[in-house]
């Protein structure tokens, strides 16, 4: 399953929600995005490290990026998948990840909901100055993959309190 929708939206929260339910573990697209400008790299990077071996039958791999040093880690992290996964964050819509998802949820807010949100996250310092980019990062992946439109569930999250 994937959890989509524009920053501040609440999908962290959502998964974390949804994996507890589950039991099963959530991967953060945040650990695959080269950058800040790397949402449309981060694609490929989830089919290769995510998907891909899930359909030859062995866990998912991925490589997580160091925000600090700017590159992603050499050592490798493994998730022992059962009967579930979720995967969480802008990207993981993508029309090319879409025929390999049992579920597409997409979460959404109001915008200026979201930019409070955002304001309050324990790393606000550090996204302040990229927030613009990454929010034409977003405009433009969702006009050429329209993963709301492709939704099997859309879940509001409007209140500041719930998510």
């Amino acid at each position: 399953m994937a959890v989509e929708g524009p920053s501040g939206a609440g999908k962290t929260a959502v998964a974390e929600r949804l994996a507890a339910e589950l039991d099963c573990p959530v991967l953060h697209m945040d650990d695959l995005y080269p950058g800040w400008d790397g949402l449309a790299a981060s694609v490929p990077l989830a089919r290769a490290w995510l998907i891909e071996p899930l359909l030859r039958g062995r866990n998912p791999r991925w490589r997580p990026f160091d925000w600090d040093l700017g590159r992603h880690a050499t050592a490798w992290r493994e998730a022992p998948v059962g009967d579930a996964l979720l995967i969480e964050g802008c990207g993981t819509g993508a029309e090319e990840l879409r025929p390999y998802l049992s579920v597409l949820a997409w979460v959404e807010a109001p915008a200026p909901l979201r930019g409070q949100r955002l304001a309050r996250r324990w790393d606000a310092d550090l996204y302040a100055p990229y927030r613009e980019m990454w929010a034409r990062q977003e405009d433009a992946f969702y006009a050429d993959h329209r993963p709301r439109e492709h939704a099997d569930l859309i879940i509001e999250n409007p209140a500041a309190g719930l998510l």
